[in-house]
């Protein structure tokens, strides 16, 4: 799940830095895979809250299928249930493949790391790195580079040998 913000600044602040850390992270993903034994494909994938039953899931699905080619009326019944049901949020994973190695990576929770002091995806609140963020309130892109580039290598430095 991202990361709750409720303080305006701070929300102001992680608008500032996700597109440009998203960006530098794809960037140098790319770079290591250039040089690695790794084979990396992009997937969007659905993200569910924890405790979610494959049998929600499974309705939460139909139900936005059903949604497509319903009526008017149809649809307004089915967001009805959907408003009552736990919704998944968007995600993003590279899938890297060695022999018979795989391992997903999810690109938004590496983000999160670069804009967030001390993230992890069990914290409940973030505080933004403000390192990333120069004297003039603009993003500090050597400072971004440097800290993303860090943090892919040791994504591919802890991957499976």
């Amino acid at each position: 799940m991202p990361p709750r913000i409720t303080d305006q600044n701070t929300w102001q602040q992680a608008e500032l830095l996700m597109q440009p850390a998203f960006i530098r992270v794809i960037d140098n993903l790319r770079k290591q895979l250039e040089e690695s034994a790794w084979k990396g494909t992009y997937q969007d994938v659905l993200i569910w809250p924890a405790n979610v039953t494959d049998e929600t899931k499974a309705l939460v699905t139909q139900l936005l299928q059903e949604m497509e080619d319903a009526t008017l009326e149809q649809a307004e019944a089915i967001r009805e249930r959907l408003a009552r049901l736990p919704m998944p949020h968007p995600g993003y994973h590279l899938c890297l493949q060695r022999q018979d190695q795989n391992v997903s990576i999810d690109l938004w929770e590496l983000c999160y790391q670069v804009c967030f002091i001390n993230y992890h995806p069990e914290s409940e609140n973030v505080d933004i790195d403000t390192s990333l963020i120069d004297e003039f309130g603009e993003v500090d892109w050597q400072h971004l580079e440097d800290k993303t580039k860090n943090l892919v290598e040791q994504v591919f430095a802890n991957l499976p040998e």
